[in-house]
């Protein structure tokens, strides 16, 4: 879950609503939002834990054209286009700490020229993939080296927010007026459309909570497990994020939040106060782990959606094979890595993933409307895990992601058409692979090899 959102989107969305309650409640609502997702994804992930996730659960719920076009948008433009843009912050961060040397020219192919900046990001993508490529236990345990480093840097921003003596209290109760709000368009402030642009900000730093399911089939103890990680980890992020946005509003002004140059970002300035001009190089190196360990958790989860695909015949049948000696999807991994690099030297990964980020949201909502279509269809079925606060809770989560979803079409109607159309361009592929391919019967979860390690 823990990328760059949170140093980044307050300035945003300070902007957005203008005073430091309004921002801290919508990480809130945020954080509660994901928590709803949380509760239900944990119930039919315990109850159905097999490779592929999303993917299993609406194609189960209504029917494979559903789960394909999931399928489809994790790994043609969502996770693809994500890993692309997150290799790309690595470089991005890298070159900060090393003072702009990643901006020379590396290599020349004719009249094209790649800086290291971009062998940079083909190296980061290049170095997770083949990480992900040996045992779960292995890409597990680079997972957690990673997160407990991006835990420790946002607790130290935390901790010297909080504790700066010459923070005030008294700045939660002021406003941003005045403050320059560069890049936030005056449509996307005040009202509902200012809470709706901020609240997407909110979840694009809580994006990755749904990031277990397709892991399901690989994880010991399933019915334990997967409820914790959901659940857990979306309480611990919550909390940390709220207690660095506190910390921020301590040392600044509203106005100044909303001020920070696009350039810099609040941690940076923030650390400031601590370590003096050495923050700069700090921050970049901080960024560059958080963006490493959220592309590490994207390949992680990302190469078992098109595994699960082309088992059922559904996708490039190559794919749905693991490694005999890694027990993992191997070419599924190998292939998302591939489509992330000419992405990342195309340059169009921020396009694609703004569009795809709306249309994830519409299978977020049909993956916890899940929870509904199982308790009648499936009834009887084993549940390890009892979705809280159901119907309630799940109800009132698919409400908010209508109401966003709406918002979005509103405020950036550019965007949604295109998230749509990049939706719809699925489809004859659809069509070919519905037809030529025969489909075949998936292993049960007992005898999935890809899960044989975790269970």
């Amino acid at each position: 879950m823990i990328g760059t959102g949170v140093f980044l989107k307050t300035r945003v969305m300070t902007c957005n609503v203008g005073t430091p309650l309004a921002v801290l409640s919508v990480w809130l609502v945020g954080g509660l939002l994901a928590l709803a997702g949380a509760f239900a994804y944990a119930e039919v992930s315990a109850m159905q834990p097999e490779a592929g996730g999303d993917y299993v659960y609406l194609r189960r719920a209504y029917g494979r054209l559903t789960g394909f076009l999931f399928g489809w948008m994790s790994f043609a433009i969502v996770r693809s286009g994500s890993q692309a843009a997150l290799g790309v912050s690595v470089a991005l961060f890298c070159n900060v700490a090393l003072g702009g040397a990643l901006d020379a020219v590396a290599l020349s192919v004719g009249s094209v020229h790649f800086t290291w900046l971009t062998l940079v990001a083909l190296a980061a993508v290049w170095a997770v993939t083949l990480v992900n490529l040996r045992s779960v236990a292995t890409s597990g345990g680079a997972a957690l080296a990673l997160t407990v480093m991006k835990l420790a840097a946002i607790v130290v921003v935390a901790v010297a927010g909080l504790a700066y003596v010459d923070g005030h209290w008294t700045h939660l109760t002021m406003s941003s007026a005045g403050a320059s709000c560069d890049g936030v368009a005056a449509s996307a402030r005040g009202g509902a459309a200012g809470f709706g642009a901020a609240l997407l900000g909110a979840l694009w730093a809580y994006d990755g909570w749904s990031n277990v399911a397709p892991l399901a089939g690989e994880v010991r103890n399933p019915g334990r497990n997967l409820p914790l990680a959901f659940i857990g980890g979306t309480l611990l992020v919550g909390t940390l994020y709220l207690l660095v946005n506190l910390g921020y509003f301590h040392v600044l002004t509203p106005a100044q939040v909303g001020s920070v140059a696009t350039s810099s970002s609040l941690a940076t300035e923030v650390m400031q106060r601590f370590v003096g001009s050495r923050a700069v190089t700090l921050l970049a190196l901080v960024l560059m782990v958080s963006s490493l360990g959220a592309l590490h958790a994207s390949v992680l989860s990302g190469g078992r959606i098109p595994f699960a695909m082309a088992r059922e015949g559904l996708f490039f049948r190559a794919l749905g094979r693991v490694s005999s000696h890694s027990h993992v999807p191997a070419r599924s991994i190998l292939a998302g890595g591939a489509l992330a690099s000419v992405y990342a030297l195309s340059g169009t990964y921020d396009t694609l993933t703004d569009a795809a980020m709306f249309v994830s949201w519409i299978f977020y909502g049909l993956t916890v409307a899940t929870v509904f279509v199982f308790r009648r269809t499936m009834p009887d079925a084993p549940r390890p895990y009892r979705a809280l606060g159901y119907p309630w809770v799940p109800m009132l989560f698919l409400a908010v992601t209508l109401f966003l979803l709406g918002n979005t079409f509103f405020a950036s109607p550019r965007l949604a058409l295109f998230g749509v159309l990049l939706l719809v361009a699925g489809l004859p592929f659809y069509w070919w692979w519905s037809r030529q391919l025969p489909l075949v019967t998936p292993p049960s979860p007992s005898s999935d090899p890809a899960g044989a390690e975790g269970n």
